[in-house]
């Protein structure tokens, strides 16, 4: 979404072409609704890449260079493309500058699911930098407010709060919250304050807390012996990432919460 965000504020000074999916039939990469903007030098976004984008960004720039080429172009995906998907994709161009910029930022910028992450470490790090780029609003919150680094990316929020779990309360309805803080109290007052909230307004749909069996095990006691029920203990998933992937590295976890949360989308 970055390089999206930039094609449309070099709308401001530059011309482009808007190549968008108008239809498909079959097996193809994109469906209808898929839009790229391709300039005379660069592109962003896509259409499912291969020999289809290679000829779409040529017709494009032709668009762009005053040559009388059509606006429509329909793409059978066989052989003589050199793609074997079978289907059918039909494009269309469309010229775009400055004045579109209020259209295509919704069109292209799609709406973004709300995430708290607790907890500024490396994997902290490595989740956002990996969500900068997926469709997430991205809340980092931490009790340490020098812990943020200065290249976050423009997607995310930085929030300093402390006592950290108290940010809880405001969180927007239907965030996903990531709990890691930098100690096992702070994480268990995060997931408390979860829990009662989902308790007063079920608006929590995914609550994660990172960490072992053996810290699972302990929490679920603790929670227990503060009255929380099974079935609402059960709302927590810990660990977090999808199963399989058993690396520790920071960036590793982080790939796979970033899998876990894109499966869970829209639950």
């Amino acid at each position: 979404m970055n390089g999206i965000k930039s094609a449309l504020a070099r709308l401001a000074h530059e011309a482009a072409v808007q190549v968008s999916v108008q239809a498909t039939q079959g097996s193809v990469p994109r469906g209808p609704g898929t839009h790229m903007l391709v300039f005379s030098r660069g592109e962003a976004g896509t259409i499912g890449g291969g020999h289809l984008e290679f000829e779409a960004l040529a017709h494009a720039r032709r668009c762009l260079a005053g040559e009388l080429v059509s606006s429509h172009m329909r793409q059978v995906l066989g052989p003589s493309l050199g793609q074997c998907c079978g289907g059918v994709v039909e494009l269309v161009f469309a010229r775009v500058d400055a004045k579109d910029v209020a259209r295509l930022r919704s069109q292209l910028l799609p709406p973004r699911t709300p995430l708290a992450l607790f907890g500024g470490g490396h994997v902290g790090r490595a989740i956002v930098n990996t969500l900068a780029c997926l469709p997430f609003e991205v809340r980092w919150i931490d009790s340490r407010d020098e812990i943020f680094p200065d290249d976050v990316p423009d997607e995310v929020d930085c929030e300093h709060s402390n006592p950290v779990q108290a940010a809880v309360a405001d969180l927007a309805p239907g965030s996903r919250v990531l709990v890691m803080s930098f100690s096992h109290a702070e994480d268990l007052d995060i997931v408390i304050a979860c829990l009662k909230r989902q308790r007063e307004r079920g608006d929590l749909p995914f609550v994660g807390l990172i960490g072992s069996a053996t810290k699972w095990a302990t929490f679920g006691h603790r929670l227990q012996a503060r009255g929380f029920s099974a079935l609402e203990i059960a709302h927590i998933t810990c660990p977090i990432g999808v199963p399989g992937i058993t690396g520790k590295e920071p960036e590793v976890i982080a790939v796979a919460v970033a899998a876990q949360l894109l499966q869970r989308a829209g639950k």
